[in-house]
């Protein structure tokens, strides 16, 4: 059979990804793989249109296509999203329509299963065939047991092709929404009492919803605000996976582009900061995924500890589970409240009128406030992983990301906590006397309330 392998890695062959793909290949010499850089050689597919009809001649004339590709920022990376934009724009669906897929990336499991059903999403707008996801630890190729799972996922994927297996979508389609917002006039503005307020935004059309959101935002606020249109950021291209900015937070693009002077002189001083973006398939636009995938010369730093984040979106968000938890992890992991979403779902003016309103008035007091909710799961597992995985495996080349840690005591392990591990181990003693432990069975839940009690007595 012929496979068409898209290679979301922006290192092309040189990734940890193809590794896993050659390891499949070496184990079924019977099928034909082919390898399509797509990430790495995005720009070309951009400006030429015959290198982008290749690739999708490839897909055409094959049995099944592989997805392929390293998690960046709770997502792929942008190159690859823009691919997957650049299938709509170009007309190309068809190409894609009835083949079988399945989809197989590594990473450090970090918010991989956003970046699954993301793809899985985007295979049955497509009306592909899709089988099933594989997301592997980047060090899984060395483990007996894990290759042999691996090897099982391939065989189950070409024994779908061959046996014309059914299978089932997962995603309704986005149904699109067909409203012109008509702001209205401002009856009373918020003063930022000081706090600044930074508004990132792809615009590409000033008579857009989006547009006219943001500009609706930014003008209930009396002073203090600065607009950016990401498309105005100086950026040569997207996050290349190179690692060379792990010793020291120096991107390799620095003296080739300005994004860093930008990154730092603009976004940092942020009190809050607000992404504006329409939805583009299942994601916000591939400009601003490439934004935040260059934010990545910080490592695993998060950028916003007790400050705010929200978002404008134009679009459907309402019917994207998946890309309504990926905003929400980006502000957890940066360590910022999470200060909420602004749609244009509801169909009404003045009803948007009154959201974007309300949303400005809340963010700055927010802010003024130093309000930052306590993280949910997205927070608190995230940092976990990160934290242990700075702490040993990406200690190296993570320099940079092991100093900051190191310096702001987030290597928090709970067997550093001496109070509760002290405490458990003597009470574990303690119900080894089989009366002990019926009396404190009697007792367990009355004494677990008593310090809470105590706290709501007297604070």
């Amino acid at each position: 059979m012929k496979i068409a392998v898209l290679n979301g890695s922006p290192k092309g062959e040189i990734s940890v990804t193809v590794q896993y793909i050659k390891f499949i290949r070496k184990k079924f010499p019977q099928h034909e793989l082919t390898l399509l850089n797509i990430s790495h050689e995005i720009q070309k597919l951009e400006k030429d249109d015959k290198a982008f009809q290749n690739v999708i001649g490839e897909v055409e004339k094959s049995d099944g296509v592989i997805w392929a590709f390293p998690l960046y920022v709770f997502l792929v990376a942008s190159q690859y999203k823009r691919f997957i934009e650049m299938i709509g724009e170009k007309k190309a669906a068809g190409a894609f329509k009835g083949k079988y897929a399945c989809a197989i990336s590594t990473s450090i499991h970090f918010f991989d299963n956003t970046a699954h059903n993301y793809i899985r999403g985007i295979c049955d707008d497509l009306d592909m065939r899709f089988t099933e996801s594989f997301s592997a630890d980047m060090d899984d190729l060395f483990d007996d047991e894990k290759r042999r799972i691996l090897i099982k996922w391939a065989a189950d994927f070409f024994a779908a092709i061959e046996n014309k297996s059914p299978t089932s979508k997962a995603y309704a389609p986005v149904v699109p929404l067909k409203f012109s917002y008509q702001p209205g006039s401002i009856k009373s503005r918020v003063d930022c009492r000081g706090q600044k307020v930074k508004i990132l935004a792809d615009i590409t059309d000033n008579n857009s919803n989006i547009a006219r959101m943001v500009n609706r935002f930014k003008d209930v606020l009396q002073d203090g605000v600065q607009l950016y249109n990401v498309r105005d950021v100086d950026m040569k291209g997207g996050c290349l996976g190179c690692m060379q900015c792990a010793f020291d937070n120096v991107c390799v693009y620095k003296g080739k582009d300005k994004f860093m002077e930008f990154f730092n002189e603009e976004m940092q001083d942020a009190d809050v900061t607000i992404f504006a973006s329409e939805i583009r398939d299942r994601f916000l636009t591939s400009r601003m995924k490439m934004f935040w995938d260059r934010r990545f010369f910080y490592g695993h730093i998060p950028l916003n500890i007790g400050k705010q984040i929200g978002f404008i979106v134009s679009g459907p968000l309402g019917q994207l589970a998946n890309l309504q938890e990926i905003l929400q992890g980006l502000a957890e992991m940066s360590e910022a409240n999470f200060t909420g979403v602004v749609t244009d779902e509801c169909g009404d003016s003045a009803q948007l009128d009154a959201l974007i309103d309300g949303f400005a008035a809340r963010c700055v007091d927010y802010s003024e406030q130093k309000y930052v909710r306590p993280s949910t799961f997205l927070g608190v597992g995230g940092h976990k992983i990160f934290r242990d995985q700075i702490w040993a495996r990406l200690r190296f080349p993570f320099q940079a990301d092991y100093k900051f840690y190191t310096e702001h005591g987030m290597f928090d392990f709970p067997q550093d906590d001496k109070r509760y591990v002290d405490f458990s181990q003597q009470m574990t003693n303690m119900i080894q006397n089989p009366v002990m432990r019926a009396t404190v069975r009697k007792m367990i839940k009355t004494e677990m309330l008593k310090g809470y009690q105590k706290v709501v007595e007297t604070k």
